[in-house]
């Protein structure tokens, strides 16, 4: 098991929608998440500067990231697009954080 933290980037203006599409989350996504071993996924946000935190844990690494050939993801990315900063195939743009300390 793998934990992931990451951070993304959401425009000020779509908090409310944001968090309103993650409760309403597409089915294939959820399940799309399932199928590659994701669990434990929480987002926070910085309501000061629209900054997310993403943490999520995951079996293999490998597995999870092709998540991103699925239709699924592509499908959910060109939904989430106009509320975040994203990547010419509007995957959102991240940044990977490096773990330096877990508790149990």
């Amino acid at each position: 098991m793998k934990r992931l933290g990451q951070i993304m980037y959401l425009h000020k203006d779509a908090y409310e929608e944001y968090a309103k599409r993650h409760n309403n989350l597409f089915p294939e996504m959820r399940k799309a998440l399932k199928e590659a071993g994701a669990h434990n996924y929480s987002i926070f946000l910085n309501k000061e500067n629209g900054e997310l935190f993403a943490y999520l844990e995951v079996d293999n690494i490998e597995k999870y990231n092709d998540i991103a050939k699925t239709d699924a993801a592509k499908k959910w990315w060109a939904y989430m697009e106009p509320l975040m900063d994203t990547n010419p195939d509007k995957s959102p743009v991240t940044v990977d954080l490096d773990e330096v300390f877990h508790l149990d």
